[in-house]
């Protein structure tokens, strides 16, 4: 048996299984475990691709069970910690309003009706994750680029908020609590994410085919820039980076077009 072959695969399998482990983690209520885990599995995800170009042992299974496992760690996950993320936040605006009006039977009604129209919308991000996998399994376009925000940045944007919660409540003076625990935002936010999943804009993969810098450029740039802001920033980075990497990747297909077109 080629052991060699299995490897992508058993990297593939791993970061499935960090995905069990998050969602696990997220229903008990330990979003920062479950950060950490989808942090993990996204190494994993990144490695298992990279190693088998590598050892140029891909294939149709490898292909197949990639979708599966991300589908599991960056589709259902995300749905989730937004899930508890809205739950938990509506929860807070309801004590602070309760603390500055008289609490009424009919208010306590109104509002939990309301609610129950809107507390399954974070998995809006689960429904349009799924329709990105599969539109990524079909699209000969997205051979070496994306069409779409990736399901990975996707969650690790979502999965950075219980961090930023947790040890960075506030920044240069700023609340972020006040952002990132307004119930608003957090639908705003799975609305924006989950179009962006599916929105025809282009965007470069980290696909290293070599390791040289022509090539490579905008590549290394993202990397040396992300690894700067996290240094220097943290958690909070995360969501400065996923627009990084999309500013970066206007600018690339702009410069790509203007290459084209003097061609």
């Amino acid at each position: 048996m080629n052991i060699k072959k299995h490897i992508p695969n058993l990297l593939t399998c791993g970061n499935l299984f960090c995905g069990c482990l998050a969602i696990t983690s997220a229903f008990k209520g330990d979003l920062i475990l479950t950060a950490y885990l989808v942090g993990i599995a996204a190494v994993l995800d990144f490695f298992d691709g990279f190693v088998a170009r590598l050892l140029q042992v891909g294939g149709e299974l490898g292909k197949q069970l990639d979708s599966l496992a991300d589908m599991v760690t960056f589709g259902v996950v995300p749905g989730v910690v937004m899930y508890h993320l809205l739950g938990h936040s509506w929860l807070e605006m309801c004590k602070d309003y309760q603390n500055c009006q008289p609490v009424a039977s009919h208010w306590n009604s109104s509002i939990n009706t309301y609610y129950s129209y809107v507390e399954y919308i974070p998995f809006l991000i689960t429904i349009f994750s799924c329709i990105r996998l599969a539109k990524f399994n079909i699209d000969t376009r997205q051979t070496n680029a994306f069409i779409g925000v990736p399901t990975p940045a996707n969650t690790l944007l979502i999965c950075s908020i219980p961090l930023i919660n947790e040890f960075q409540p506030s920044v240069m003076g700023i609340n972020i609590l006040n952002i990132t625990q307004n119930v608003y935002f957090l639908i705003g936010l799975t609305v924006v994410m989950s179009y962006l999943l599916v929105a025809e804009i282009p965007l470069f993969a980290m696909k290293f085919k070599n390791f040289g810098w022509p090539n490579n450029k905008m590549r290394y740039s993202f990397l040396i820039i992300s690894v700067i802001l996290l240094i220097l920033f943290h958690f909070i980075a995360i969501p400065f980076i996923l627009f990084l990497y999309i500013l970066l990747s206007f600018i690339n297909n702009r410069s790509t077009n203007t290459k084209t077109q003097e061609n």
